[in-house]
């Protein structure tokens, strides 16, 4: 995502009403941990996860994880 789509963002923070911005954000999952970049509200630091990541990699990770 370039700057100029980042300041039009149309995902607004449910919590604030702060125009969500893309960062790097640490997360854990099933126990591991990992940095990646995802919306983020500059105010609240609510992280925005889209249903694409959460039924797509985030589902590819379980699985990875599930195998070991």
């Amino acid at each position: 995502m370039n700057s100029e789509n980042e300041k039009n963002t149309p995902w607004v923070c449910g919590k604030c009403n702060s125009k969500l911005e893309l960062q790097k954000v640490k997360v854990t999952y099933l126990g591991g941990s990992f940095e990646v970049e995802l919306m983020k509200c500059p105010v609240c630091n609510f992280v925005f996860i889209d249903e694409d990541l959460a039924l797509g990699k985030m589902l590819e990770v379980e699985k990875g994880l599930e195998d070991k």
